[in-house]
C-alpha cells in the first residue's frame, strides 16, 4: 500500500518564537523540510541567525531576574499546567513527531505520555530547591549555601527525538529557575515550536521559553553569545568539539550528552528468546536512530548462534512501513542524506569484510521506494576493531560478535571511544552485579530495556559526554551553589 501523505495540517506556524511573539522574517535562510516516508516536501522552515539568536537571548536575558525569583511553587504548578497541555495536545503531538521524522506511530504514541513524566517530576522539584547549613571549625560562624540557576541557559537539541527531548532538558532547567533559549533541528522543528506555543498558553512569562530553529550557524551564533550563561548540547562528537571550542572562548559551561554504540552483552545463562528480542530495538527504535540504541550484540558462544538465527528470525516479521499505519513498528530514516551514509557504511562493511551480513543491508522498493527504508540489518562475526564495531552508525545496523569468557565481554564492551550505555542479560545476579561495575558507561540495564525515566540520572562517560539529565542529578546540571558565610 502506498504511504499515506504526510499530515501537513498539523504543522504550526514556522518561523521563531521570542517572547511572546512568532516572526517568519529570519536572517538565517530557510530549510526545505522534507517527509521522511515519502520523500516529499511539507513546508519552508525559517531559519534563526545571529539577529534572531541575539533576540531570544535578550529576551530570555530581560525575563531572567523575574523568573529567578518566582517562588518555587508557582514555577511548579505551570511545570504541572504544561503538562496538562501535553496531555491535551497528545494527538496533535504525535503526529508532529511522526511527520517530522518518519517516527512510527506506534513509537510516538508513547512520547507524550513519557514528556508528561519529565514534566511532573521536575516539577516537584521546583518548590524542594534550597541550600544546606554547613558546620563550620574552629571559629564560630553561621555558614549556609545557596542553590541558584545559571541564568539563560542554551539548549541545543537533537531531531531523532523532540518531543521528550525537549521535556528532558526544558523541565529541571526551569524548575531550577533558569530561562531558555531552545535551538531545535531544522531537520525537526515543529514539536519544539508547539511546545513553545503550549508554555505560553500555559503561562509562562515570555522571554522564558524562546525557540529558535537553526542550523549550524545558528547553533554557533547562540553558543558564542555573551548573555548566555551555560549551554546544554545533544548530538553527535563533531558538533560538540566545535561548541565547547566556542564556549571557551568565554569559558562558559556546557553539558554534553553525546553518541554511543551500546552494547548488549548476553550470557550463557539468558533467556536467549527474550535477550534477542530487546536486542533488536536497537535496529527498531526510530530504526536505530536513538543515542542509547544497543547496536553491538556480544553473546557467549555456547548461545551465539542461537542468538544470532532469533535476531535474523524475529526483525524478518518485524512490520516496516507507512509510520502513520498503527501496525508499523519500523520506519523511514530522517533523510535522503542520511539514508546514503547507512547504505555507505552496510557496503563498506560487505566490501571490506568486516563482518558477515545475515540479513537486510538494502534499501526497501516499491510502495516504499521513494521514501528512505532501509531494510533491518544484521550483521554476524563482527571484527571488533573494524568500522562496524568502533563508530555510531545511527541506523538499523546491528553488528554481532560471540566471546568466550567475561573478562572478553568486558574488553569487547568497553573496547570502543564511547560510554553511554550498556546492556545486560544474565540469571545470575553476581554477574550482574560485577559487569554492571566494571563497563564503562553512564546507565546500564539488565533483563530489561525501561528506556530513559525521569526519576534516573542519565549521560555518558568517555566521548559520550558528561552531565546528567533525569533524578535529582538533573537538577543540579542546571544549578551552581553560592556559599555564605557569617562570623557570629
Amino acid at each position: 500500500m502506498p504511504v499515506t501523505a504526510a499530515p501537513t495540517e498539523l504543522i504550526p506556524d514556522t518561523g521563531v518564537l521570542i517572547g511572546a511573539s512568532r516572526t517568519s522574517a529570519t536572517s538565517g535562510g530557510v530549510h526545505r523540510h522534507v517527509y521522511a516516508a515519502n520523500g516529499q516536501s511539507t513546508a519552508e522552515v525559517p531559519l534563526g541567525g545571529a539577529a534572531e539568536m541575539d533576540a531570544a537571548v535578550r529576551a530570555a536575558g530581560a525575563a531572567s531576574d523575574g523568573w529567578r525569583n518566582t517562588p518555587g511553587n508557582i514555577r511548579r504548578d505551570l511545570l504541572l499546567r504544561l503538562a496538562e497541555l501535553v496531555e491535551q495536545h497528545a494527538t496533535e503531538l504525535i503526529g508532529l513527531q511522526t511527520l517530522e521524522n518518519g517516527c512510527p506511530r506506534q513509537f510516538a504514541s508513547k512520547m507524550p505520555e513519557l514528556a508528561v513524566d519529565h514534566l511532573r517530576y521536575n516539577a516537584g522539584w521546583a518548590d524542594k530547591i534550597g541550600g544546606e547549613v554547613v558546620p563550620t571549625w574552629p571559629v564560630r560562624a553561621l555558614d549556609y549555601t545557596l542553590d541558584e540557576p545559571y541564568g539563560v541557559v542554551a539548549v541545543i537539541i537533537p531531531w531523532n527525538g523532540p518531543l521528550v527531548s525537549v521535556a528532558q532538558m526544558l523541565a529541571p532547567a526551569l524548575a531550577a529557575g533558569n530561562t531558555i533559549v531552545l535551538k531545535p533541528s531544522e531537520l525537526a522543528p515543529f514539536t519544539a515550536l508547539r511546545l513553545g506555543e503550549l508554555a505560553l498558553t500555559a503561562g509562562f512569562p515570555p522571554g522564558v521559553v524562546n525557540v529558535v530553529p537553526g542550523a549550524a550557524a545558528g547553533g554557533a551564533a547562540l553558543v558564542r553569545h555573551p548573555g548566555v550563561d551555560k549551554v546544554h548540547f545533544t548530538g553527535g562528537g563533531p558538533t560538540a568539539r566545535k561548541i565547547l571550542a566556542d564556549a571557551a572562548e568565554r569559558l562558559v559551561p556546557v553539558g554534553l550528552e553525546l553518541g554511543g554504540k551500546s552494547a548488549h552483552m548476553i550470557f550463557g545463562d539468558a533467556d536467549v528468546r527474550m535477550a534477542a528480542r530487546m536486542a533488536m530495538s536497537g535496529v527498531i527504535a526510530l530504526s536505530g536512530q536513538g543515542c542509547a540504541n544497543g547496536t553491538r550484540v556480544l553473546a557467549h558462544s555456547s548461545v551465539y548462534d542461537e542468538v544470532v538465527r532469533t535476531l535474523t528470525a524475529r526483525l524478518a516479521r518485524v512490520p516496516v512501513g507507512d509510520p502513520a499505519d498503527e501496525r508499523t513498528l519500523m520506519g523511514p530514516v530522517v533523510s535522503a542524506g542520511a539514508c546514503e551514509r547507512i547504505l555507505g557504511v552496510v557496503d563498506r562493511a560487505r566490501d571490506e569484510g568486516q563482518g558477515r551480513l545475515v540479513s537486510g543491508g538494502e534499501r526497501l522498493g516499491g510502495d516504499l521506494g521513494d521514501g528512505y527504508f532501509i531494510a533491518p540489518t544484521v550483521f554476524a562475526d563482527v571484527d571488533p576493531a573494524s568500522e562496524l564495531a568502533q563508530e555510531e552508525i545511527f541506523g538499523p545496523v546491528l553488528a554481532c560478535t560471540p566471546f568466550d569468557t567475561e573478562q572478553e565481554a568486558l574488553q569487547l564492551a568497553n573496547g570502543t571511544r564511547y560510554g553511554l550505555g550498556a546492556y545486560v542479560h544474565t540469571t545470575d545476579l553476581r554477574t550482574a552485579h560485577r559487569v554492571s561495575r566494571a563497563v564503562a558507561a553512564g546507565s546500564v540495564w539488565v533483563n530489561g530495556v525501561p528506556g530513559v525515566l525521569p526519576s534516573t540520572p542519565f549521560g555518558g562517560v568517555r566521548q559520550s559526554g558528561w552531565g546528567r539529565i533525569g533524578g535529582e542529578a538533573g537538577v543540579r546540571e542546571f544549578l551552581r551553589p553560592k556559599n555564605v558565610w557569617i562570623a557570629t
